[in-house]
């Protein structure tokens, strides 16, 4: 591009699409002001998608990136706007979210006086961010754009966020924008050691019990293809972390469930029974592990991790492979030998069977009048096939989605894992369906988590953005309802809901919606919710008291995982 004096906001917008962005989400504000007159005049090549909260920007933002591997742009205003976006920066570095974040500042000369909306943002998402920085003359802003989507996308991905102040918006530069491709003392991609993979694969060519658990960073590394290959060369049982959720096809036949706190019966007890574990772009987070001091000690664990900051963090590795995971499945492939492992197979077809019989059936199909949340994701399976994109928020519903929902595809389930936001699902949801719009999306959010963030109907309803919202309302904060009943003796403090007419509300912001108290009602309203060409809001009554089984407690060891 030929060089020409433009004013720093413009330099801004010009960054975005020398970065092939084409779609942020924000709220204007007085001290980003210039960067929104800027956006008004490249409407035409960057649409800009109001928000009715900020914290509502980010969650859309992560799940635009989610759904696409692309990264999420959110632009604020200072002050509040600015600290408005922290929960759903914190969201996006636990859970390795690419994810650039833009705010306003007050003009350079006015910084530490206390001004009007001054907030020290890079002070406050220092520890949340992978990376920030202070714009404070215009001539920074290209190399400082393209610093922050590289940081943003490359390695273990994460959130950036960009301050400029007041003056760098207005002052002119002359503009030119080189991409970002290597920082100095910044090594996102480790070099593979090919000695590492070989002792890997003599582990696992050597062992009689594999296991082998994926996490998101196999999604992350567009590494599933090369997962499938493993687990069918080598036989092994594969399970998943929630964010791994997708990456292998949940009716694949060595696809043997969820680990976690509410994982699957088999997957959990196996992992204290396994010879060898093989964790793939997992970070063994305390909700897998349960007790770390009786967590997999009869196992060598072998551990394929871009980040090093993760080896040897929680789980002590035999033999930790750091890299790229596509590159180091790619090299560990041909080393391994085919095999089938039925004796071991079995042993989790049996752990199924007990967990099927105790908890699953009476969970899809209950033998009492109440609809229950399991039964609710099945008929969404029912009606999808499978190949709608799930955005659960935070709670029991949560947990159900996961355990229940059929994917085919990847980059399916979008959830909140290591932060937990409630709140997270709706506007992740219009960020989802927005970046992938021939993919049916369906929102799964609890009565609780719905009313954090349910402004954000006012954006669906402005963009027309035909998203498929299912509230599961037990009138109760109920995954905190849950532990109340089960440790603190039906004490239910604080977590019973008296909620409004959440029908009325959607009503109110056009959407067309449906509730549904009855089982026998359940199956056409979800029919005519996953037919409707424009959003569609559907609220299901599920039973007050319905608990997620199987569970582990607190602090308790994987093989102490409670059926009921």
């Amino acid at each position: 591009m030929e060089n020409n004096k433009i004013s720093g906001a413009e330099a801004v917008i010009r960054c975005l699409l020398e970065e092939g962005v084409d779609l942020v989400y924000g709220y204007p504000g007085g001290a980003i002001m210039p960067v929104y007159d800027e956006l008004y005049k490249f409407k035409d090549q960057l649409h800009h998608v109001l928000v009715r909260h900020e914290q509502g920007a980010t969650h859309a933002a992560q799940g635009f990136a989610r759904a696409t591997g692309k990264v999420g742009v959110a632009i604020a205003t200072s002050g509040p706007g600015a600290t408005n976006l922290v929960t759903g920066i914190a969201d996006a570095q636990i859970d390795s979210t690419p994810m650039v974040c833009i705010t306003g500042q007050v003009g350079k000369h006015l910084l530490g006086s206390d001004a009007f909306q001054e907030t020290d943002i890079i002070g406050i998402s220092t520890p949340v961010t992978k990376w920030n920085y202070q714009i404070t003359e215009a001539h920074e802003i290209p190399e400082i754009i393209a610093k922050a989507f590289y940081i943003a996308r490359s390695g273990r991905p994460g959130p950036v966020l960009i301050d400029i102040t007041k003056n760098a918006q207005f002052d002119e530069i002359e503009f030119s924008y080189k991409k970002c491709t290597s920082i100095r003392s910044y090594n996102p991609k480790p070099t593979l050691n090919l000695d590492k993979v070989k002792e890997a694969a003599d582990l696992i060519n050597s062992a009689k019990k594999p296991f082998i658990i994926f996490g998101q960073g196999i999604i992350l590394g567009e590494a599933e293809a090369e997962l499938k290959a493993l687990v069918e060369k080598s036989g092994i049982p594969a399970a998943w972390t929630i964010l791994g959720l997708s990456a292998l096809p949940t009716e694949h036949p060595l696809n043997v469930g969820m680990v976690g706190m509410h994982g699957n019966y088999g997957p959990n007890l196996l992992t204290n029974e396994c010879d060898v574990l093989i964790a793939l772009g997992m970070r063994f987070d305390d909700r897998v592990t349960g007790n770390l001091a009786t967590y997999a000690k009869q196992a060598k664990v072998i551990h394929l991790e871009i980040d090093p900051s993760e080896i040897d963090k929680n789980v002590k590795t035999t033999v930790a492979i750091l890299a790229d995971v596509k590159e180091s499945l790619q090299a560990l492939l041909p080393n391994i030998e085919s095999k089938k492992h039925n004796s071991w197979h079995n042993e989790f077809k049996a752990k199924y069977k007990i967990e099927f019989d105790t908890v699953i059936g009476e969970e899809l199909t209950p033998s009492h009048d109440g609809i229950s949340m399991g039964e609710t994701i099945e008929m969404i399976n029912k009606h999808s096939n499978g190949d709608a994109i799930m955005v659960s928020d935070v709670g029991q519903h949560q947990m159900f989605a996961c355990r229940y929902a059929k994917f085919n595809s990847t980059k399916s389930n979008i959830t909140s894992g290591g932060l937990g936001t409630m709140g997270f699902a709706l506007p992740a949801a219009i960020g989802a369906k927005m970046g992938m719009p021939n993919r049916e999306v369906v929102a799964i959010i609890g009565d609780g988590g719905f009313q954090m963030t349910i402004q954000e109907l006012g954006t669906i309803f402005q963009t027309k953005v035909p998203v498929k919202i299912v509230v599961l309302n037990n009138e109760f904060l109920g995954m905190v309802r849950q532990w109340q009943e089960l440790f603190f003796d039906k004490r239910y403090a604080s977590t019973i809901m008296t909620n409004p007419n959440f029908v009325a509300i959607a009503e109110g912001y056009h959407i067309k919606s449906k509730k549904v108290t009855k089982r026998e009602d359940l199956d056409a309203a979800v029919a005519e919710m996953l037919a409707s060409k424009e959003s569609y809001f559907l609220e299901v009554m599920v039973e007050k008291e319905n608990n997620v089984f199987p569970m582990i407690p607190t602090g308790a060891s994987v093989s102490e995982m409670r059926l009921s």
